[in-house]
């Protein structure tokens, strides 16, 4: 493989964590190298309003947020990257890491790179993406203006895009495996209260029908199992998502969630090679815990830097 450069530090993933922890690092002398990945700001960048993110009460929106962060690091010396790892060598040292643009070497790497969104992985599914399936609200919302569509989910980020689909959209129905939901009292409360949306309680989609678009769904009541055919206009998706992990596959420890295994230091299980954010993070998966987590990985590969 042939290397372009060779850097202290890299930083894979350009959402709240990998800003964060370019930040720190770039403060401390480390003039780090950041790419971003495909999703800039990462899942932040898709939520129209952040309410809980400290020092912004008015709420801020994750595009504006991810790009107040890009610009605090670039301030102090990092170097931003607009590409996609494709692979990363963690078997020696320097590590590498290959990027559409170049390769390099890096004594350090801080791992970043969120997860992405998981799938139903019911027939129609892959077929209809971008034909009346989509997984973010903020990226398709607008074109389901007086529309007829659908929710998959019942935690914050299904009922959060609910909400937002409510400026668009003449009716939203939540399709949810229980008879409650997961999101918190707040957007409950906003949800019920909302006349646009309504509920599918103990229901899940079993499978997407259309022809040249998403016309329908088939629902199953799962207590029954009563099977139901439900026109839409569209349906969004957000049941959670998955640790992008594929590119380190084999090379890391992983824990059960398929999340990187860390220690209190955001260290992996090798040496010099840290992780934050979501990717490392099953339980808490809040935008203020992955730029603390980002923080961290900083201060330790920082620490880890001067023993080399």
């Amino acid at each position: 493989m042939e290397i372009a450069e060779h850097r202290q530090l890299m930083i894979l993933g350009g959402g709240p964590a990998g800003f964060t922890a370019a930040l720190y690092a770039a403060r401390a002398n480390l003039n780090p190298l950041l790419v971003t990945g495909m999703t800039l700001y990462g899942q932040a960048s898709q939520t129209s309003c952040i309410e809980n993110y400290p020092g912004f009460p008015e709420g801020v929106a994750g595009s504006d947020l991810g790009q107040l962060l890009e610009d605090q690091a670039r301030r102090f010396g990092t170097e931003v990257i607009y590409d996609l790892v494709q692979c990363v060598q963690l078997d020696e040292r320097p590590f590498k890491v290959c990027l559409g643009s170049g390769n390099y070497t890096a004594d350090s790497l801080i791992i970043s790179m969120g997860a992405g969104a998981r799938k139903l992985g019911v027939p129609g599914e892959r077929e209809f993406t971008g034909r009346g399936v989509s997984f973010c609200a903020t990226c398709d919302g607008a074109f389901y203006k007086d529309k007829d569509i659908h929710m998959v989910g019942g935690g914050d980020s299904a009922i959060e895009e609910s909400l937002y689909l409510s400026r668009f959209a003449r009716s939203i129905t939540v399709i949810h495996r229980r008879d409650t939901l997961r999101a918190g009292a707040i957007l409950e409360k906003r949800a019920m209260e909302n006349p646009k949306i309504h509920f599918m309680w103990d229901s899940a989609v079993k499978e997407m029908l259309g022809d040249d678009r998403l016309t329908e769904l088939l629902v199953e009541n799962v207590k029954t199992g009563d099977l139901l055919r439900v026109p839409t206009d569209g349906v969004f998706i957000s049941i959670g998502h998955i640790p992008n992990t594929s590119v380190l596959e084999g090379q890391l420890k992983l824990t059960e969630s398929g999340t990187i295994e860390i220690d209190r230091h955001m260290e992996s299980s090798v040496k010099g090679v840290f992780a934050a954010g979501e990717i490392a993070d099953p339980i808490y998966r809040q935008v203020v815990t992955s730029a603390g987590m980002g923080a961290a990985a900083a201060i330790s590969a920082t620490n880890y830097l001067a023993t080399l």
